[in-house]
């Protein structure tokens, strides 16, 4: 078992955090990779990107969002409760290097992705702009931390209610501008990463993104996480999560995402009729 040994409910409560003791994962992992989590004997593997590793601690962090029955069973596990399986570290890591002016772009829960890759780069000395949004502010995550691993921190929510009103990429526009940009990094849901990438590549800025396909194994054997990038079929588990954003088709990533989504439904409608 796995034990949890943080928790705490983020945004309006549908986001949680999770610090779990995973000694030999904390040890391995680096920004970028991901987990596999199974909370009990017939639950289903759920891949998450780790938001923070302690060595020290043996603890690896994750944020998730509570979307259907799985992330409603994850929950449920309080401190002292655990997760029967955590598998990692899994993916490839992020290229960290030095290259001038970087601009961080995350949305919703691709925040807490987004956040070890940000404090990265800028600990190797790039200068560091880092825009963050949400729907609306309840539903903002991480803000102190992000401002802490960025030089510059501009925060947008879609209703206006905190920060700049509108998408990430109004402001992601003016920074890019001014022409000083030498890479973007963007992770958050498909439509946003669609059009940050579409943006950046208007003016020639090489952009990182990271994609979350449905997944099973994690070890590309059974093909479910499959992405077309640059027109050939790459496995987010093993050739990713993280890919040139230019090159990807999110048009397919999104139809691919929607294929379970009545099942998915139906499942957490039962499981929350159960729970009640």
């Amino acid at each position: 078992m796995f034990k949890i040994v943080k928790r705490e409910e983020m945004s309006d409560g549908t986001v949680v955090l999770n610090d779990i003791e995973a000694p030999m994962i904390a040890r391995k992992a680096k920004p970028g990779q991901f987990v596999i989590l199974k909370a009990n004997e017939t639950g289903e593997r759920i891949p998450l990107t780790m938001a923070e590793t302690d060595p020290e601690k043996g603890t690896v962090t994750v944020i998730y969002q509570v979307v259907g029955k799985s992330t409603a069973l994850f929950k449920t596990l309080q401190v002292g409760d655990g997760y029967q399986d955590v598998i990692g570290p899994l993916g490839k890591a992020t290229h960290v290097e030095k290259v001038g002016n970087v601009v961080c772009v995350g949305g919703g829960t691709g925040i807490a992705v987004l956040h070890p890759i940000t404090r990265a780069l800028k600990e190797i000395g790039n200068h560091v702009t880092c825009i963050i949004g949400s729907r609306t502010k309840d539903l903002l995550i991480l803000e102190d931390r992000m401002k802490d691993a960025s030089h510059e921190l501009h925060v947008c929510t879609d209703d206006g209610s905190y920060g700049h009103h509108g998408f990430v990429t109004d402001v992601l526009k003016e920074v890019l501008e001014k022409g000083e940009t030498q890479q973007a990094v963007a992770i958050g849901p498909v439509p946003m990463m669609k059009f940050v990438s579409l943006m950046t590549k208007e003016y020639d800025v090489p952009t990182l993104v990271s994609l979350n396909p449905i997944m099973v194994d994690g070890t590309g054997m059974c093909g479910g996480c499959r992405v077309t990038v640059g027109g050939q079929t790459k496995f987010a588990c093993v050739d990713g999560p993280e890919f040139d954003g230019h090159q990807v088709d999110y048009d397919e990533l999104m139809l691919r995402l929607q294929a379970y989504c009545e099942n998915e439904k139906q499942c957490y409608e039962e499981f929350c009729m159960m729970d009640s």
